[in-house]
């Protein structure tokens, strides 16, 4: 009998449980097509948020959210399992997808600026329920990767002192950046630019210290390509062969694509850019440009100094013993500089936890926008700062602290998963949204001529992207069905199922569908 009422109890508090989630997230049960309300500013997409960036803003905030771990890092472990030649291939041919993403997001940001701007054109172009799934994982993704370098920036910290608390480390940098994200967007955009300058600056003197080394300054003297000789410029991954070289090679696109996450930022911030006919074109052109060819320029130097051989490579630490960079320098006889590379290390942390917490704080506007989250998220104070957004976003921070019991550590790597491929997903939906943006104007009869910004080759090099990007994301757990592991096998579609269930779930209670684009009253809905 008790079991009975308890079944009976639930099937009747099923209403109550959507009811509920939908007021969560902000959701209208009473109306199952989503509509955008006619009466918002579509600049400023309803929030009094103020356009306080200027183009060089914009594209050290993508810089600053890009140039990170992943490059300082995760290049080295990519070195030692494609091999020099085959890492840079990777990295380039990820820099293409990413080409095709910032164009394709250039061209619907510049006629269409709005904060958070890639959920809305999936809401208003693709599907209510696309737009709602992509901006929750974004989110997810953006608040949990604050977390992340926050514990990152406490490791870095103990290369000095290894006695010292990353706890210590965590409150004093989630205070600093919490309060950095309540300052009016311009000074915000002016702190940015100048810690990304820093990261910029070590790249550029890294490439000129690297040619030296080449040249024979350092204690191995000339080296030149023998470094692609000899181990050979691909690496064999899991199986030998050339089939080896190839499950090398595509292995690393993930990493790759982690480590130019970020650089759709720039539509992030377009809503609060001044004049984004002309900022965000310039914007996307210059960081584009700017991100892969310090990427590649990295890459190919770390190629040619180290052997992808070298155990160093594979070390799996999170301080600056484990950076390709400094690996160079102790190969070279250059003994000071570990310690400014691991300063440097620490600054980009740092900027890329600042990208972080605004990345996320917007995407949450944007959601309340297409009404996906409750309004009051939205709410802005005299300096337009959007106070509730900023604050739910760095409270996920906190999420650090599981760091310090091994349980909780377990917890927090998981949570990591979610977020591996969330750029590939993103990526994926961005290009769906262009092809669909452009559609909407050729259904209500206007020319991409009228556009402030034109993406170039389309719609194939959209087509290139998209193809792409989905690719990666369904064969990024093969290295775990080669060499079977159910765990590393559903880390690696963690992300993807939990896409799938925000999207499904919100089209089952919504009941929505896809956007006529016929409909729209004009080509920005």
């Amino acid at each position: 009998m008790q079991i009975s009422l308890t079944y009976g109890a639930l099937i009747e508090s099923i209403p109550l449980l959507w009811s509920v989630t939908a007021a969560l997230f902000g959701l209208n049960l009473a109306n199952g097509n989503h509509r955008v309300n006619p009466g918002k500013d579509v600049e400023v997409g309803g929030a009094e948020l103020k356009r306080g960036l200027q183009a060089r803003h914009l594209q050290f905030l993508a810089i600053g959210g890009t140039i990170g771990t992943g490059l300082f890092l995760g290049s080295g472990k990519a070195i030692a399992t494609a091999g020099p030649v085959g890492c840079l291939i990777a990295y380039i041919f990820v820099g293409v997808i990413v080409f095709s993403v910032m164009t394709s997001l250039g061209e619907m940001a510049s006629f269409i600026p709005m904060p958070g701007s890639f959920t809305v054109y999936a809401s208003r172009f693709v599907d209510p329920s696309l737009g709602f799934a992509m901006g929750w994982i974004y989110w997810f993704n953006w608040s949990v990767t604050f977390a992340l370098e926050l514990t990152a920036a406490g490791l870095i910290i103990q290369y000095w002192d290894a006695s010292l608390s990353i706890a210590i480390f965590i409150t004093i940098f989630w205070v600093v950046f919490t309060a950095i994200n309540f300052l009016p967007i311009r000074w915000y955009g002016e702190f940015e630019m100048w810690f990304s300058s820093i990261k910029v600056v070590t790249i550029v003197g890294f490439v000129i210290f690297a040619i030296c080394i080449n040249a024979g300054a350092g204690d191995q003297g000339y080296i030149g390509f023998t470094n692609w000789v000899y181990p050979g410029p691909f690496a064999e991954f899991i199986v030998t062969g050339s089939t080896g070289k190839f499950v090398g090679f595509w292995s690393v696109l993930v990493t790759a694509g982690f480590s130019y996450q970020g650089a759709e930022l720039v539509g992030v911030g377009a809503g609060e850019t001044a004049d984004p006919a002309k900022a965000v074109p310039s914007a996307v052109r210059w960081t584009f440009w700017g991100i892969l060819s310090l990427f590649v320029s990295t890459i190919f130097f770390i190629g040619l100094l180290v052997p992808s051989d070298n155990p160093d490579l594979s070390l799996g630490k999170t301080d600056a013993s484990a950076s390709p960079l400094v690996i160079v320098a102790k190969l070279a006889g250059v003994k000071i500089l570990p310690d400014i590379i691991n300063a440097v290390l620490l600054t980009a942390v740092l900027s890329a936890a600042n990208s972080n917490v605004y990345s996320g704080s917007r995407i949450l506007v944007a959601l309340t926008n297409e009404n996906h989250a409750p309004a009051f998220i939205r709410r802005t104070n005299k300096i337009g700062t959007p106070y509730i957004a900023v604050s739910i976003t760095s409270a996920i921070g906190l999420l650090a602290y599981m760091n310090l019991s091994e349980s909780g550590g377990d917890v927090f790597n998981w949570l990591l998963n979610i977020t591996a491929i969330a750029g590939f997903i993103t990526w994926s939906c961005i290009s769906i949204s262009h092809l669909r943006f452009m559609k909407a104007l050729a259904a209500n009869g206007s020319s991409r001529e009228i556009l402030p910004y034109r993406a170039p080759l389309q719609p194939y090099l959209t087509y290139f992207g998209l193809f792409f990007c989905v690719l990666i994301l369904l064969t990024n757990g093969f290295t775990a069905i080669i060499n079977w592991s159910a765990s590393d096998f559903f880390a690696a579609y963690i992300s993807l199922i939990l896409f799938v269930l925000l999207f499904v779930g919100h089209k089952v209670i919504m009941r929505t569908k896809p956007v006529k684009l016929a409909a729209l009253e004009s080509p920005i809905g």
